[in-house]
C-alpha cells in the first residue's frame, strides 16, 4: 500500500483527491493551489477523458461460475470477518478499515492465480447472500482476507477511471493483471496498491 494516505489524481481539467484515511473523495476543479499544502500527497496523473460521461459502465459483476464447496465454506469467515470490520467501528472510518484489512497479508507469498480466481468467485457467490451493500470494496477485501487465511497474499488495488469519473476496487494476480473483472478495468488507474 502507498504510505501517503491522500492521493491527488490529475485527470486533465479536473483533479480528484482521495484520502485513504477517511475514505473522503473530492472532486476539484485542476488548480494546483488546491493541492494540500507541504506535498503531503501522491500526484497521480490520468490522461485526459475526450468522451466526459459517454462511456457506458456495467453496474453489475457477472455471476460467478462453478465454486468448489471448500472455497464457499472458507469464503464465509472471510465475509463474516469483512462485515465485521465495516459495520464495527466510527462511520467515517469504515473505508480507512477495509483497506487496512485487505491489505492484511501483504509479507505472504503470491497466490496462484487459479485460486485468486476461486477466492473471487467465491467471495462473490457468498455475499450475494447478504441482505446489504457488498460491492467491489467489499468483495474485494474479503477476497484478500480468504487468501490470506490460505497462507497468500492477493494484490490487491484501488483506481480511478474517467469516463464517467469513478471508483473500483479489484484483485490482480501476482503479475499485475486483474482477475475475475469485466474487459473496462482497462480504463482504471491504480491509486492504491
Amino acid at each position: 500500500m502507498n504510505d501517503a494516505r491522500l492521493v491527488f489524481v490529475d485527470c486533465g481539467h479536473v483533479c480528484i483527491t482521495i484520502s485513504y484515511r477517511t475514505g473522503h473523495t473530492e472532486l476539484r476543479i485542476n488548480r494546483r493551489d488546491l493541492m494540500p499544502p507541504g506535498g503531503a500527497c501522491v500526484v497521480r496523473h490520468v490522461g485526459p477523458a475526450s468522451m466526459w460521461g459517454t462511456f457506458e459502465v456495467s453496474a453489475v459483476l457477472p455471476a460467478p461460475t462453478h465454486v468448489p464447496l471448500r472455497w464457499r465454506l472458507a469464503a464465509v469467515p472471510a465475509v463474516a470477518m469483512t462485515a465485521a470490520v465495516k459495520v464495527f467501528g466510527s462511520r467515517g472510518g469504515r473505508f480507512s478499515r477495509l483497506v487496512r484489512l485487505a491489505c492484511l497479508g501483504r509479507a505472504l507469498r503470491p497466490a496462484p492465480t487459479a485460486d485468486v480466481r476461486q477466492a473471487i468467485r467465491a467471495v462473490r457467490c457468498t455475499s450475494s447472500l447478504i441482505p446489504a451493500r457488498w460491492a467491489c470494496l467489499e468483495q474485494s477485501t474479503a477476497a484478500s482476507v480468504l487468501l490470506a487465511m490460505t497462507g497468500h497474499r492477493a494484490e490487491w488495488r484501488h483506481g480511478i477511471a474517467t469516463d464517467p469519473v469513478r471508483l473500483h476496487a479489484w484483485i490482480a494476480d501476482h503479475d499485475g493483471h486483474p482477475v475475475e473483472e469485466p474487459t473496462d478495468i482497462v480504463h482504471y488507474t491504480a491509486t492504491c496498491t
